[in-house]
């Protein structure tokens, strides 16, 4: 049984213009084994029938809270501020928790009080909803600042369930706000990885995996070059923010973390077919860091084969290759 006022757990759940995703989303927290929760619905402003399907809702552990459109971070934000547990869940409103995560997360972070982020794998599906027969597998074991930084732990942001001291421990406050900000409301991409890694460098949280996947995380593939651009320059600004409070930190891992985040983009830009920008990233990765290709030889090869491939293949041949080899890329 939950109590209402002092919930275990706290579930943040941004919401805009996702009608088509979200009650499965919300449903997927509500039917958890652990049922000591609440679930903070943070209307951001959308302008589709989201949160009249929110509103639809009448289990007790739902909260709503709506404000003007702050964006991703901003967000959490609200909803990290509003939230009552002694741990915060973060999850999409288009991904999905599989039955036992929280149960088996909330475990994890109680048999070992030293851990300030508990994470797994996730299975990727497609926007029906189908698994893609891939899995997003972080690094178990011994993490570093360095793991956070480069993209080896949380591979997104609907995998973490953090202790909430250690989302106080690196919140900070900002002039004409009335709330602390703990992810960082400039960014309007790759603000998880920013906020993963002052978690990382700022304080002596430790980042533990679970063997497992308990997440379902969606892959959306329609989009437009011009985003994986804009990710690019957002990936930048996070560069520099680090940078400014962690320079040596910046100075021996900064290549191999830049690298490793074109090779991301590459495979992006290989989903939409973008030709041209598919293989200037894969290209920029090796470059970048030559040590990828040794460090982490099948995605870096593997990366720099296909998208050679989509650039000097025709689309049709192309794509019946890719059923032959993998049909969950086709």
């Amino acid at each position: 049984m939950t109590n209402l006022a002092t919930p275990t757990v706290s579930v943040v759940m941004p919401v805009y213009n996702v009608e088509k995703y979200v009650a499965l989303a919300i449903e997927s927290v509500l039917h958890q084994s652990f049922t000591d929760l609440e679930l903070i619905l943070v209307d951001d402003g959308g302008n589709d029938a989201s949160m009249d399907i929110c509103r639809s809702i009448t289990d007790p552990r739902v909260r709503i809270i709506s404000q003007a459109n702050r964006g991703l971070a901003g967000a959490r934000n609200t909803g990290i501020a509003a939230a009552r547990g002694e741990f915060v869940a973060l999850i999409d409103s288009d991904d999905l928790m599989l039955p036992d995560k929280l149960e088996r997360q909330v475990m994890h972070l109680r048999a070992r009080p030293d851990i300030g982020a508990s994470y797994a794998a996730a299975h990727l599906i497609d926007e029906t909803g189908a698994r893609m027969g891939i899995r997003q597998q972080p690094k178990l074991g011994v993490v570093t600042a360095r793991d956070v930084f480069c993209g080896r732990v949380i591979l997104n942001g609907s995998i973490p369930v953090f202790r909430r001291q250690t989302l106080e421990d690196v919140a900070f406050q900002v002039p004409h706000e009335d709330r602390k900000w703990y992810f960082n409301e400039t960014l309007r991409r790759s603000e998880d990885v920013e906020f993963w890694t002052r978690v990382a460098l700022k304080t002596n949280w430790v980042f533990a995996g679970l063997p497992g996947a308990y997440t379902e995380y969606r892959i959306n593939r329609a989009g437009l070059s011009a985003d994986v651009i804009r990710q690019l320059e957002s990936w930048d600004q996070v560069y520099k923010s680090v940078s400014k409070y962690a320079p040596d930190f910046i100075a021996r891992n900064g290549r191999m973390a830049r690298a490793r985040q074109y090779r991301y983009l590459a495979r992006r830009a290989f989903q939409m077919r973008d030709r041209g920008l598919a293989i200037s990233l894969a290209l920029r990765a090796i470059t970048t860091a030559p040590a990828l290709v040794t460090c982490e030889p099948v995605k870096t090869v593997t990366t720099i084969i296909a998208c050679a491939a989509l650039r000097v293949i025709p689309e049709r041949p192309f794509t019946a290759l890719l059923r032959i080899a993998n049909p969950s890329l086709a």
